[in-house]
C-alpha cells in the first residue's frame, strides 16, 4: 500500500537505527516524549524501543483524550444519562471509564436509554428517529474529532433538529503540553509532535515549545519509519544546539 509500505521496510528501519545510535552520546540519557497515543501504540506494536540505544528513553504523553478527561466530566455525562427524557449517546471506549460511583455501562444495565455510536452524525439520526425524546452525544476527542462534532451541530441548525445537543467535553494539545513544560518534575529533552491533531492545526502552534522552553518538537507519522525518522532529527537538533518546529509528516501535514 502506497505511504505505509514502504514506511515499514526492516532494512531502511535498520539503518536508521544505525544513524540514530551513531550521533548518540554514550554519556548522556535523553528523554524523548510521544504526545500522541497513536504513537505509543506504534511504538510497542512494532518494538521501536528495541531499535533505539539505551540512552534513549521515550516517554507517554497526554494524547489519549479519554484518559486525560477529569473524573467530574465522568459523573456528569452519567448524571445525563439517568434522565428518563434521554437518549445518551457516546463512542464505545467511553463507556467502561469510570467515575466517582460507576461506568456508562454499568448505568445501561441498570436502564438508562445509552447508545453506542461510531460518529455524532449516528447521533443525529438517533435524534431524528425519536423526536419525542432528548438526544445528547457525548463529544470527546482532541481538534481531530471537534470538526465532525462542529460539522453535525451545523447540520442539525439546518435541519431545524431541536432534540439533539452535545456534552462538549473536547480539547485541545496545547494546554497539556504546556502544563507538563511548567512541571518542575518532569524533564524532557524534547517532543514528537501528534501527526493527526497536526492535519487540522499545522505546526505553528507547536512554536512555543523551542522558543518559550528551549525544546525541539518534530511531528510524525504513525509508521515505524516515521517515528525512527522523527527520533533520528530530534537527535540531530539535541547534537547540533539546534531548538525548532520540524514536519517529518510532510506527506500529510
Amino acid at each position: 500500500m502506497k505511504y505505509v509500505d514502504e514506511f515499514r521496510d526492516a532494512e531502511i528501519a535498520r539503518a536508521v537505527s544505525a544513524e540514530i545510535a551513531a550521533i548518540t552520546d554514550p554519556q548522556r540519557h535523553y528523554k524523548l516524549m510521544e504526545v500522541c497515543g497513536g504513537h505509543t501504540h506504534t511504538i510497542y506494536r512494532h518494538g521501536i524501543k528495541d531499535l533505539l540505544p539505551d540512552q534513549i528513553e521515550l516517554v507517554h504523553g497526554p494524547g489519549c483524550p479519554v484518559c486525560v478527561l477529569p473524573m467530574g466530566r465522568v459523573d456528569e455525562g452519567i448524571e445525563i444519562a439517568e434522565r428518563p427524557e434521554v437518549i445518551f449517546t457516546c463512542f464505545g471506549d467511553m463507556m467502561r471509564v469510570p467515575g466517582s460511583r460507576g461506568n456508562l455501562l454499568e448505568v445501561k444495565a441498570e436502564g438508562a436509554d445509552i447508545r453506542m455510536v461510531y460518529s455524532p452524525l449516528d447521533a443525529l439520526r438517533i435524534a431524528r428517529e425519536n423526536q419525542d425524546r432528548e438526544v445528547v452525544f457525548y463529544a470527546i476527542g482532541f481538534e481531530t474529532t471537534a470538526p465532525s462534532t462542529a460539522l453535525t451541530l451545523q447540520r442539525a441548525k439546518k435541519e431545524g433538529i431541536e432534540n439533539f445537543s452535545v456534552f462538549c467535553n473536547h480539547v485541545t494539545i496545547v494546554p497539556p503540553v504546556r502544563a507538563l513544560l511548567d512541571s518542575p518534575d518532569l524533564r524532557l529533552d524534547a517532543f514528537i509532535g501528534p501527526g493527526h491533531v497536526s492535519t487540522v492545526i499545522g505546526c505553528r502552534p507547536y512554536e512555543f515549545m523551542p522558543v518559550d522552553y528551549g525544546k525541539p518538537c518534530v511531528v510524525a507519522g504513525f509508521e515505524p519509519l516515521d517515528l525512527l525518522q522523527s527520533i533520528l532529527m530530534l537527535m540531530h537538533q539535541l547534537d547540533e544546539g539546534r531548538c525548532e518546529v520540524e514536519n517529518q509528516y510532510g506527506r500529510v501535514v
